[in-house]
């Protein structure tokens, strides 16, 4: 934690180890005894050519017996449902979105209605496995959208808003370094304040006038605005962290909907202890973690800035 109360820390590594890019999914899934299939080039093509919901039966059986990524063949834990190396989830029995088993076969899940492939963010356009966007934080699915306005109605919600709103018109404040400099903010002042006495009349232009967050101050005056409004962010952010949870899908979700805009802000995972963009990069986010402010020259510690694949 560094003295202006953002995070800062060194990140150690994955542990992760990536197969040879030359292996195909049929190749990295083993069977019962451990051993390495070796199909023929009719089996193989007979593979390619089933229906993509029955290689996820194949993938999702060998998945249940393997710690590797049936995608790029990397080391996971046997209930990761996430890969943080080729940023791919991983689980064809569980629906990403919600977290209720799926059958073989099925194209939609039977409880939330959305597809297996995923959907597209309205707003970016990126398609995501998750409720929320992995690229820009949209809600994506109705449940997500519930949930993200039942968070809003609850006053530690709203009191965490309005700090995020005010640590932004901070973060937009020019601040003064000279006398000079105080001196012509203090006569820009009284000019306003007489251009708003000509203007009380008409209450609507008067109104929007006087209602300026964004007002010059000392350097010393804004570096202590801003970390008080850190210290009392980064207390409601605990407020809102996440316990152990039975359900990653759960866990996610809950986490993308109580995270504020507009503030610079990393995901703490407790799995690994390591900084995600979000709770989506995440391979056992039902480990819990939570929401941490950022501050300059440390945004290269986020493991999975760039979830998209090809």
């Amino acid at each position: 934690m560094m003295n202006d109360g953002t995070y800062n820390t060194e990140l150690g590594g994955t542990g992760n180890q990536t197969a040879s890019g030359s292996q195909t999914n049929w190749e990295r899934n083993r069977s019962i005894d451990g051993t390495l299939h070796s199909p023929n080039d009719n089996q193989k093509q007979a593979f390619q050519q089933q229906p993509t919901f029955q290689q996820n039966a194949f993938l999702a059986q060998n998945m249940a017996r393997a710690t590797e990524c049936p995608f790029c063949g990397a080391h996971l834990d046997m209930d990761a449902d996430f890969c943080e190396t080729c940023h791919r989830y991983v689980r064809t029995d569980i629906c990403s979105f919600c977290g209720t088993p799926l059958a073989e076969g099925e194209a939609y899940c039977p409880e939330c209605g959305n597809p297996r492939g995923g959907v597209v963010c309205p707003v970016c356009h990126t398609i995501n496995e998750f409720s929320f966007c992995k690229q820009c934080g949209t809600p994506v699915t109705e449940e997500a959208k519930v949930l993200v306005q039942s968070l809003k109605e609850t006053p530690e919600y709203r009191e965490m808003l309005a700090i995020s709103e005010d640590l932004q018109d901070l973060d937009k404040c020019l601040p003064y370094n000279t006398e000079a400099d105080r001196k012509l903010e203090s006569y820009n002042e009284q000019l306003r304040s007489r251009l708003f006495e000509l203007l009380k009349n008409d209450g609507d232009k008067a109104e929007k006038l006087d209602d300026r967050k964004q007002q010059r101050m000392s350097a010393e005056e804004l570096a202590k605005r801003k970390a008080e409004c850190i210290e009392k962010l980064t207390a409601l952010l605990d407020n809102f962290a996440i316990t152990a949870t039975p359900s990653p899908a759960v866990a996610r979700n809950y986490a993308m909907a109580s995270k504020p805009q507009g503030v610079r802000l990393a995901w703490l995972c407790n799995y690994k202890h390591a900084l995600h963009s979000g709770p989506c990069g995440c391979a056992k986010p039902q480990l819990g973690g939570k929401w941490i402010i950022l501050g300059k020259g440390n945004m290269d510690q986020i493991k999975d800035d760039n979830l998209q694949h090809g």
